[in-house]
């Protein structure tokens, strides 16, 4: 019997002292509206413009940092460790323009998601019940506290967004230490 890999909610470390802190601009560089909802929807985007990152509170730039609508931005180290470990089909990495930054940042557009939060291992979870009036959602985690995944159900995934609650970034353990190893600034994982 084989172990299980482990998983971890990968998010924003806001801890750390004179960081930046990213805002979502939802225009591109040509000034065209950009939905910046699609980033979470698991499917490779064909874009045409360049997407435009705000800086809401100026400080030092981070290796990976979230928008405060959860858009994963990253620099080019992140890149590279994706393409060491050959994960370059798990994800999309989607050319960006932070305000103030010469050096290249990309938006990280995770392409898969999976129906796999344990919910008899979380803390809470709620969904959207019929009462809320919100059809579009019924069904769907509403909240998640304490985000558990069930291993079993990522088909060894290195990386991917959980159904229903596409808030969460999840990430293997095997791209966690290689992340660490490479000294990325900006993560912080919580076992998931």
């Amino acid at each position: 019997m084989s172990t299980q890999n482990k998983y971890f909610d990968l998010s924003d470390d806001m801890r750390i002292p004179g960081r930046w802190v990213l805002s979502q601009l939802d225009i591109d560089d040509r000034g065209r509206p950009m939905d910046p909802w699609q980033f979470d929807q698991g499917k490779v985007l064909h874009l045409e413009g360049v997407q435009l990152i705000g800086v809401g509170h100026p400080g030092n730039a981070l290796d990976f940092s979230l928008t405060e609508l959860s858009t994963p931005v990253v620099s080019s180290r992140v890149v590279s460790v994706f393409e060491r470990l050959a994960l370059q089909d798990e994800v999309q990495f989607i050319p960006a323009r932070v305000e103030g930054q010469s050096q290249p940042y990309f938006i990280l557009n995770t392409l898969q998601i999976f129906r796999c939060i344990d919910d008899a291992r979380c803390e809470e979870v709620l969904y959207w019940q019929p009462e809320d009036g919100r059809p579009d959602k019924l069904g769907k985690y509403r909240n998640v506290v304490g985000l558990k995944v069930d291993p079993a159900r990522v088909d060894g995934a290195n990386i991917f967004r959980p159904w229903g609650w596409t808030v969460a970034l999840i990430v293997s353990e095997r791209l966690k230490r290689a992340m660490e190893a490479e000294g990325i600034t900006g993560t912080r994982f919580i076992e998931a």
